[in-house]
């Protein structure tokens, strides 16, 4: 299979390329890889440090709303697994245009390029804050999308964007969404690797509002590990919901964390909420336990810990990401 990875030097989707060129996920063994990625802040080609040298691995640096390149770079591909997107909501609060211009126009080209292609499977990477809040039980794929953010608002654009051209063209079209993420390599403006450098770093922490926001926890393995199975075997049209089955206000989490650094607890204050803050995340990822046979394998707690230890080992990697 010949692969392209939209946003493969982000977070998710760097792991993703790693994890193929390991050849440690189900189906895609031997798979040849072409990342495209316009490098900006949150891409980092040190994110593919480990594979930079691999031989099934091309790199090409570019926008996916860029609609030439994308129709060169995309030609002669079997598949697509879209990352690519501008993806912190705080600063969707301040200026959307890019989010519009990557989540939603870069969607648009790359499903142009895909269509006039004959792509075989296109795959959209998306997430649980295109529906807004809950509060109480779990979103299916069937309930309908609420953003309340110009982040969330361009994820859901996408989201609709993609299953319309399986509807129009026939597109065949896979749109996953999942918990949140956490793990190694993950950006410092991140809740999880803002608390945990902040602290390295000796500095304060700030936390928004009561801290009361529940967040589920996904492991970046065991999502990308359900990606692939979205990607390969998921039913064109569909979307697929993934779980990770760890339910933390951010205060609660915020307190392990500094337990997990050695910190003490009062270099915590509470500052105001941002607008648009949800209060409740939850989906309901029955579909692809009963269908794709997914269950997330990463222990929480342990999961947690070796996150914050990577970060600990790699202050190399994190130290010039993070703004002062």
């Amino acid at each position: 299979m010949k692969l392209l990875v939209t946003g493969g030097a982000g977070f998710i989707g760097s792991h993703f390329v790693r994890a193929v060129l390991a050849d440690d996920l189900p189906g895609l063994a031997g798979a040849r890889v072409t990342v495209l990625d316009k490098l900006t802040y949150a891409g980092n080609f040190a994110n593919l440090g480990p594979v930079a040298e691999h031989e099934r691995l091309d790199f090409v640096p570019g926008d996916v709303a860029d609609a030439a390149l994308v129709d060169s770079v995309l030609r002669g591909h079997d598949a697509v697994a879209h990352f690519a997107a501008e993806s912190h909501a705080d600063r969707s609060v301040v200026s959307a245009t890019e989010f519009v211009a990557t989540n939603v126009l870069g969607t648009q080209v790359l499903l142009d390029a895909a269509l006039r292609h004959g792509v075989g499977r296109f795959l959209h990477v998306s997430t649980d804050e295109v529906y807004g809040s809950i509060p109480s039980g779990g979103w299916t794929e069937e309930s309908p999308v609420a953003p309340s953010s110009p982040y969330a608002a361009t994820k859901a654009g996408a989201d609709l964007l993609t299953l319309a051209y399986h509807r129009t063209h026939g597109l065949p079209v896979v749109v996953s969404r999942s918990s949140s993420n956490y793990g190694p390599y993950q950006h410092p403006e991140k809740l999880i690797p803002r608390v945990v450098t902040n602290l390295l770093s000796g500095r304060s922490l700030s936390l928004y509002g009561d801290g009361e926001q529940v967040r589920d926890w996904v492991h970046v393995d065991d999502n990308c590990r359900a990606l692939a199975l979205v990607l390969q075997d998921g039913m064109p049209g569909s979307a697929y919901h993934v779980g990770g089955d760890t339910e933390l206000t951010n205060r609660d989490l915020t307190e392990r964390l500094t337990e997990l650094c050695g910190a003490d607890p009062d270099r915590v204050r509470h500052v105001a909420d941002h607008t648009g803050h949800d209060g409740r995340y939850r989906l309901d990822d029955a579909r692809i336990r009963r269908e794709l046979g997914y269950r997330p394998r990463v222990d929480f707690a342990e999961g947690l810990e070796q996150t914050v230890r990577w970060y600990e080992d790699n202050a190399a990697w994190w130290r010039p990401l993070v703004i002062s």
